[in-house]
């Protein structure tokens, strides 16, 4: 070392020219090895002696860090502070600096000596460092409407230089105001490290057009470009309307539980309120409900909730009961005789419009009423009565009894000839039963809407009077028929077949005779007429006759 220094100090009282070239500068990252070029890497001179790196320390002196003769492949190392174990230098003699600190930022020169000149290349360092976190502390758990809130702090920490912080909203950034945005920026240095800390303090006043808003911190740095997120906050904010709502269906009918709701456009929504329920005012905490049970036409009206820390805030709606009530007389079972007089009296009471409608057994009729009841009358009937949502229904069976009474006794063959068929056909309530004085077979029966038929077979040897008697609990009824012999009416049916032209011929005869007489009567009082008028205007001779027709033909001739 003293021989170079001596070597230099010769050269420089030769007078040989120093030059002392502009200031570069490089760029190293914080923990890796700095690399400082020797005259931007630019080849050594071919009369180089030596090239020796040193930097300027904190205090304005120079520093020596190694030397490498030009002969020599291995560089002597002249540092006696912290870059002793740190400084080396590489084939194109550069310098190497490992574990690169922020106390590496100075300026290093390369001096390099030759043969005929000496030269300087000064070479300022920077020391990059990019932040080790970004994260927001002294997160708020909800935003105040209209009232500056913190949202939080978001630190940037460990970084050089140091990182710029933007608050965004929605994406967009946060342009601090003063009032509504109010952002506090601050910058510590690590004493030890020279790292900086970069933290803002975001306070923002919400609006209700802020539920749901995303807030992002964003690092900005040389280096790299980072981002926290915010989950949305719930915006807290007294409220300004009042609504009641009726949550069950609708229409209410008499009877159904009737849920009314009252909603505040406040968050959080209210949980004390007043209900005003006809007249009366009922408090109801931790719930925004209140249940009318079994509500009555009654219960009808207006009513009213309002908050219970600021009444004026309320609102009301009005209740409508359906009801519907239907009285029918009368009912259950009526027992009527046949020729009766029969009404219902139906009254209804209704909150509307009603309709009414009348059935007999699933067919639609008329409101009964009869004058004089047939049979064909019984039967249950239904009344409905209906309006919207709302239907009521009572019913009667109407039965309509009497004594029986046969409406028909007849009698035909059989398709056999041997038999007749007597069906006797009767009306009655309750069902009649038959009795014949007649043995019979093949007995037939039905009985529908009063009405009772029963046809027997029977096989008449002689002639016969057959009577069919119907009874029931309310009385009784008889009817006779003759029923000619099977064996005689096939006598009968023989001989009028021989003397059917015999007797054709007869009738022939007699009805000739007939007109024969009737036509010489006729010609006979003609004649008499005849002389009568002639012998009492023209002769005077007297007409054959009684005492008194001869009297009266004297007068007439006299006159």
């Amino acid at each position: 070392m003293g021989s170079a220094a001596f070597l230099l100090l010769a050269f420089v009282s030769a007078g040989a020219l120093l030059q002392v070239w502009g200031t570069k500068s490089v760029t190293a990252l914080y923990g890796e090895t700095i690399v400082i070029p020797c005259n931007d890497g630019a080849p050594a001179p071919e009369d180089l002696m030596f090239i020796k790196w040193k930097y300027e320390k904190d205090d304005g002196t120079r520093g020596d860090l190694l030397i490498k003769q030009a002969r020599n492949d291995q560089a002597t190392v002249q540092a006696t502070d912290d870059y002793a174990q740190r400084v080396s230098i590489n084939d194109k003699f550069s310098l190497l600096i490992t574990q690169a600190s922020l106390k590496d930022q100075k300026t290093f020169t390369c001096m390099v000596v030759s043969d005929t000149n000496l030269m300087e290349f000064p070479v300022s360092v920077v020391v990059y460092k990019k932040p080790s976190s970004v994260q927001i502390m002294d997160k708020a758990e909800v935003l105040q409407r209209d009232k500056p809130t913190t949202v939080g702090t978001c630190v940037v920490t460990d970084a050089n230089p140091a990182a710029t912080i933007t608050w965004k909203k929605n994406g967009k950034p946060l342009v601090a105001d003063g009032k509504a945005v109010v952002i506090t920026p601050s910058m510590m240095l690590d004493p030890a490290t020279g790292l900086s800390t970069t933290s803002s303090i975001l306070q923002y006043a919400a609006t209700k057009e802020d539920v749901g808003a995303k807030f992002a911190c964003m690092s900005t740095h040389e280096l790299t470009n980072q981002e926290a997120d915010l989950e949305p906050f719930p915006i807290h904010y007294p409220s300004e309307k009042v609504s009641l709502q009726i949550t069950s269906k609708r229409p209410i009918i008499e009877g159904d539980n009737v849920t009314l709701k009252c909603h505040a456009d406040g968050n959080p929504p209210p949980s004390f309120f007043f209900f005003h329920l006809k007249g009366q005012k009922t408090p109801v905490q931790n719930s925004d409900t209140y249940t009318l049970t079994a509500i009555s036409r009654q219960a009808a009206g207006e009513y009213r909730c309002s908050l219970s820390d600021n009444e004026k805030l309320e609102s009301s709606q009005s209740i409508i009961v359906s009801y519907l009530d239907l009285s029918l007389s009368p009912v259950g079972k009526v027992v009527k005789t046949v020729g009766d007089t029969f009404s219902v009296k139906m009254e209804t009471s209704t909150s509307g419009d009603a309709k009414v409608s009348w059935t007999k057994s699933g067919k639609a009729v008329k409101e009964p009423e009869f004058s004089k009841l047939t049979y064909a009358d019984a039967g249950v009937y239904l009344c409905e009565v209906s309006m919207t949502g709302l239907t009521r229904r009572q019913s009667f069976e109407l039965v309509v009894e009497g004594k029986p009474v046969i409406t028909s006794l007849t009698k035909h063959r059989a398709d056999d000839v041997k038999h007749k068929v007597l069906t006797c056909e009767a009306e009655g309530v309750p069902e009649p039963s038959f009795q014949w004085n007649v043995n019979s077979t093949n007995e037939e029966s039905s009985y529908i809407n009063g009405k009772a038929t029963h046809r027997i077979t029977v096989i008449p040897k002689v002639n016969l009077t057959v009577s069919c008697r119907v009874i029931n609990q309310l009385g009784e009824d008889v009817m006779t028929l003759n029923v000619s012999s099977i064996f005689k009416e096939e006598k009968e049916e023989k001989g009028s077949q021989e003397d059917s032209e015999d007797q054709a011929k007869l009738i022939v005869g007699v009805l000739a005779g007939l007109l024969i007489a009737a036509a010489a009567v006729g010609l006979i009082y003609w004649l008499y007429m005849k002389n009568s008028r002639q012998g009492s205007w023209k002769t005077g001779e007297k007409e054959l006759g009684t005492s008194e027709e001869s009297k009266k033909l004297e007068n007439n001739h006299t006159v």
